[in-house]
């Protein structure tokens, strides 16, 4: 693609992205099948607010493979990497489906997470395909101690909100396992501590707000 299509692929995903208008690959929703048992309001509002924050992220996925992609030069990394942001889109939109299905709503604060999350998928891609694949790995396995400790806090009959973060965890880990298997580089530490900060940031911030 000439730089004024990548533009147009970037612009197009973001407002995707942010008016909740995402297509994903079309899976269907883990949650099918599942019964909605939760019945308290406190446990509704409770698992809400950790379903939006799983939204910010999946938000910012979006904007982060998307800023790797439109960075690259390499056409195969381009496509794995777009493989990726479509099966992150389903998490997206599964995640829209249970906020609304619990009456909460998205951060007020997408706009701020998915310019942050761009600029730094860009700027790993322009360093080359190591450290583009190095930081899908640092974020997938970020990524994956969050759902980890999101599926131990959940109310224990949210069986919805369960299987689709089972499902995310899943593909969280394979996009990281895909990653490390094309020649994924250790991103240098203070890359990585200032990840684990921007992390904790991102879910403080969207859980509120």
């Amino acid at each position: 693609m000439n730089p004024l299509d990548q533009a147009i692929l970037s612009v197009d995903n973001a407002l995707r992205t942010l008016s909740g208008h995402s297509r994903g690959s079309g899976r269907p929703n883990p949650a099918a099948n599942s019964a909605d048992a939760l019945l308290r309001p406190w446990e509704r509002r409770r698992a809400a607010r950790m379903m939006r924050v799983n939204h910010a992220g999946e938000v910012m996925a979006q904007a982060l493979y998307t800023g790797q992609e439109m960075g690259t030069d390499d056409p195969e990394l381009a496509k794995v990497l777009r493989k990726a942001r479509a099966e992150e889109e389903d998490h997206l939109r599964w995640c829209e489906e249970r906020l609304d299905e619990l009456h909460g709503r998205p951060s007020l604060l997408g706009p701020l997470w998915y310019a942050t999350a761009w600029g730094m998928g860009f700027l790993a891609a322009r360093r080359g395909r190591g450290s583009n694949l190095g930081l899908v790995v640092a974020v997938e396995n970020l990524v994956e101690e969050h759902l980890k400790e999101h599926l131990q806090n959940l109310p224990v009959s949210d069986e919805r909100s369960r299987r689709i973060l089972e499902q995310m965890e899943a593909d969280e880990r394979g996009h990281a396992e895909k990653a490390e298997s094309l020649g994924a580089v250790d991103l240098p530490t203070p890359v990585r501590v200032a990840m684990q900060s921007l992390s904790r940031i991102v879910t403080r911030g969207a859980l509120w707000v």
